[in-house]
């Protein structure tokens, strides 16, 4: 069993009480975690709120540099980190090396934002009231920034808010997510080994109450968070008088159009995005809408390609789909799926568990008002249905709540562009399932989905605020 203390403006302390991580695969314990109180945050606050000048004036190459160094620190201790994340998360090993590597992808945009930060001149002279006049604009930390993150994605998804943070001279008081606090105080570890200055940083795991608290607190300039529509728009009321920027749910829908020839290729990456990590993201599969004349085919394809999703133990190499992160989810999934089919829905693969692992499951004929189809489920299932014409399918898919992201696989760029022009999301993926993320992208959503935009250089957005220089 690990034990790990808590980060609290460079010094490593035990906080109020410990926090016991458990499995979610067999549910030992594996590891005994500091947990910080109300005391303990409000010191992270303090802390952060004396530190921000000094944070904000540290130069630009300096922060690069910093992220740079955290980056080579993470990647050479890879396997180990790797290992907690799966130990903590169920998050299978193949994913959670990946995540590692993405992590250090995003730490490496960070630092080019940080180095090459934007300096926008402006001749005022085509109006009469600037007239001899030049602007100069330049981005300036916003102040002190409050995260929280989930659990899915315990590594990359703090990278994302602690990477443009140091980029922009942002301080930071972080609370990851109860279930997988591990990976946060490693990458933590690796910006103060990168000489990341004391006061610049708080790694608080803490009770999800203690931390709300800080949302209204006056002394963070920005709330970026990380989670849930419930609690994130739950957040922002409490936060308004302040910047908030909100990651939250999906329900993400591919369209599949008879142009596309690879019918094959496609199953592969739906059964994937939909099932990998037993579902647990939020722009996996949950809804695919296929056309009536290449349905049949494209659901006997998905069925054998969910078959062939390997699940089981985490730890195992070939493993794809493990376990759900704790037995309440697992419990709401199936209880979803056997809703479904009371509803009418068609059970093609899947619909059980072991243990805690749930099966990859497909079903079909699922009516509209159905949670599998209405809400996000957050687990290995999708539901198929078929459509007739390419603007059905685009209505479709906009008859969410959600907006993170789709998927449309057709060739003609014509359906393609009209699909960006009418999902109401925050992209479009041609060719792919809306799983797909690259980094440095701007990412997120629209309606339930969210507000703002991560990706480090939008983030860098996020967490700065224009400042103008006019010369006469």
């Amino acid at each position: 069993m690990r034990e790990q203390r808590l980060l609290l403006a460079g010094s490593w302390i035990d906080g109020e009480d410990a926090l016991l991580v458990r499995s979610p695969w067999d549910g030992r314990v594996v590891a005994r975690v500091a947990r910080g109180g109300p005391a303990t945050l409000e010191r992270a606050a303090e802390s952060a709120t004396r530190s921000a000048g000094a944070i904000a004036a540290l130069p630009p190459e300096r922060r690069a540099a910093i992220l740079e160094a955290t980056r080579a620190d993470l990647l050479a201790r890879k396997e180990e980190i790797a290992a907690a994340i799966v130990e903590e998360a169920g998050k299978p090993l193949t994913l959670a090396c990946s995540e590692v590597d993405r992590a250090a992808d995003t730490l490496l945009a960070s630092a080019h934002v940080a180095r090459y930060p934007e300096l926008v001149a402006r001749d005022l002279g085509g109006f009469a009231s600037g007239a001899g006049r030049i602007a100069l604009t330049k981005r300036v930390p916003l102040g002190p920034v409050l995260a929280i993150t989930p659990f899915n994605f315990p590594l990359n998804l703090v990278a994302h808010k602690l990477g443009p943070a140091v980029a922009a001279g942002c301080p930071v008081v972080l609370k990851p997510a109860s279930q997988t606090p591990g990976a946060a105080l490693h990458l933590a570890a690796s910006l103060q080994r990168a000489g990341l200055p004391d006061g610049a940083l708080s790694v608080v795991p803490s009770r999800a109450a203690d931390a709300e608290r800080l949302a209204t607190d006056s002394r963070f300039a920005l709330l970026t968070f990380t989670g849930s529509h419930e609690i994130g728009f739950g957040l922002r009321q409490k936060a308004w008088e302040r910047r908030v920027a909100l990651e939250l749910g999906g329900n993400a829908a591919v369209i599949v159009e008879p142009d596309w020839d690879d019918l094959a290729d496609a199953a592969r990456r739906i059964a994937s995005g939909a099932f990998a990590w037993a579902g647990q993201s939020c722009i996996s599969v949950q809804r695919v809408l296929v056309h009536r004349d290449v349905a049949q085919a494209l659901r006997d394809l998905l069925v054998a390609a969910a078959e062939a999703i390997p699940v089981g133990d985490p730890s195992a190499p070939e493993t794809l789909c493990g376990p759900m992160i704790d037995p309440a989810n697992r419990d709401r999934v199936l209880t979803w799926f056997a809703s479904a089919r009371s509803a009418g829905g068609k059970l093609l693969s899947g619909g059980a568990a072991d243990g805690s692992v749930v099966k990859p499951t497909l079903l079909e004929e699922v009516p509209e008002g159905e949670p599998l189809v209405s809400d996000e489920l957050f687990g290995p299932g999708a539901a198929l249905s078929t459509y007739a014409t390419f603007e059905e399918a685009l209505e479709r898919a906009n008859a969410s709540r959600y907006g993170l992201q789709a998927g449309v696989f057709t060739c003609d760029v014509a359906k393609v562009r009209r699909a960006w022009e009418r999902l109401e999301v925050g992209a479009v993926i041609q060719g792919d399932v809306p799983t797909w993320r690259s980094d440095p992208m701007p990412y997120g959503g629209v309606k339930g989905s969210g507000v703002g935009r991560e990706g480090p250089a939008s983030a860098f957005l996020e967490m700065t605020e224009e400042r103008m220089l006019v010369l006469r």
